[in-house]
């Protein structure tokens, strides 16, 4: 139960909200409230919805209304603004480069208006290339899916939210895909355009007001200088979409993941006698991405190969499986942890088409001798040049 009346009664007033209730009595009602809501509140009574079970679906109807009534509060809210050259001070950085790309757009398009459908070839050459651009800001979304919201997962109990957001990425993934299918489109109509634009705008700009009302705030107020300076150096695993890549700062010697195993001990086996620094390195060269997760559904371990398929930082150690993959597909990873858990199944595999590559990803139970289950090992591999093997090419040929 909620003992706090100021939280429940924004609790009330979103769950109105969400139900369809009349908005401008449940905002005279709940109006005090409303006037004095934070960052921090806004979370709180997202995570409790998730407690009750609401679905994301169902909180995504009214989100954007409630955020745009708590707008006044939400930015007069006093937060310490990101120090320059830090981990936020770049994501905010990233979203004014988008804004003004945006922005530009925006010019473009008003530039035909009254003869989008008479021009709409020469309007769709026009738009196309920056649509294609736009999708470069991925980098910006997975930074907060793979490192802010690991940190936040491990450290604030009222984490279910980001699962809301990462909801709210693959909304925007999703729109900017169908958006250059209808640029490409010989059969496309401005009015198809026009509407998913809109559409598409309405969720990047949001997405900017949610981070920068309510995420951003948040993680200021949870993280020290120094997590911060570990998200940073491992943001340059990801990139600075429309931005010039900083200089990368040098961890202190005291954040630096300490080795537990002596670096000159070996791991001595009936088939092994390498050092660690020999294992890291094999894991490594090897041309797959390989993650771990133990049996308790925990990311334990994942390779550093030089051509990375998927993004992996630091982060993600010690993070649950279940927060590594959308809302909307994370019933599949748990399907297949489940049956591999049960021994209904050893290995599960996919294939894909992505960015021009075919991709092989596989699923792997881990069990000891006694057959014991011990985790599951993911290994994602770009097969494109494989598939195209023919014939036979002997040792004596290697050159």
């Amino acid at each position: 139960m909620i003992n706090d009346k100021h939280i429940e009664d924004l609790l009330a007033f979103s769950l109105g909200m969400t139900s369809g209730e009349d908005g401008k009595m449940l905002i005279e009602k709940y109006k005090e409230a409303i006037e004095n809501v934070t960052p921090f509140d806004m979370v709180k009574i997202e995570d409790t919805q998730f407690q009750m079970g609401l679905s994301i679906d169902e909180i995504k109807k009214s989100i954007n209304k409630v955020i745009n009534i708590f707008y006044k509060s939400l930015k007069s809210y006093e937060w310490e603004q990101p120090k320059q050259g830090t981990f936020l001070y770049y994501l905010m950085l990233e979203n004014r480069a988008f804004e003004y790309k945006l922005n530009k757009v925006k010019k473009i398009i008003k530039n035909y208006k009254g003869r989008e459908e008479q021009n709409i070839e020469s309007f769709k050459k026009d738009l196309i290339n920056h649509f294609k651009e736009f999708k470069n800001f991925e980098p910006h979304y997975t930074k907060k899916e793979n490192i802010l919201s690991s940190y936040v997962e491990k450290k604030r109990d009222d984490s279910r939210p980001l699962k809301l957001m990462w909801s709210l990425h693959d909304d925007i993934r999703k729109k900017i895909n169908l958006l250059i299918d209808i640029l490409n489109s010989e059969s496309s109509h401005w009015q198809d355009l026009n509407k998913e634009i809109g559409a598409y705008y309405f969720l990047v700009f949001g997405m900017i007001q949610k981070e920068e009302l309510v995420f951003f705030p948040i993680a200021s107020g949870t993280f020290s200088d120094d997590e911060f300076l570990e998200m940073h150096v491992q943001s340059f695993e990801y990139g600075f979409p429309f931005i010039e890549t900083p200089e990368k700062p040098k961890l202190k010697s005291e954040l630096l993941r300490d080795n537990f195993i002596n670096k000159d001990g070996f791991i001595q086996a009936e088939n092994s006698e390498i050092t660690v620094d020999q294992a890291l390195a094999i894991f490594n060269y090897l041309p797959v991405d390989i993650t771990f997760v133990d049996e308790n559904d925990t990311v334990k371990f994942y390779s550093n190969p030089k051509d990375r398929i998927f993004p992996r930082s630091p982060a993600i150690i010690g993070r649950k499986v279940q927060n590594c993959h959308p809302p909307e597909s994370v019933h599949v990873v748990e399907d297949i942890v489940n049956a591999f858990r049960k021994g209904e199944r050893d290995v599960a595999q996919f294939w894909l088409e992505l960015n021009g590559k075919f991709l092989l990803i596989q699923y792997f139970a881990i069990r000891d001798n006694a057959g014991k289950y011990g985790g599951v090992l993911e290994v994602s591999q770009d097969v494109t040049e494989i598939r195209k093997l023919k014939g036979e090419r002997r040792l004596l040929q290697w050159q």
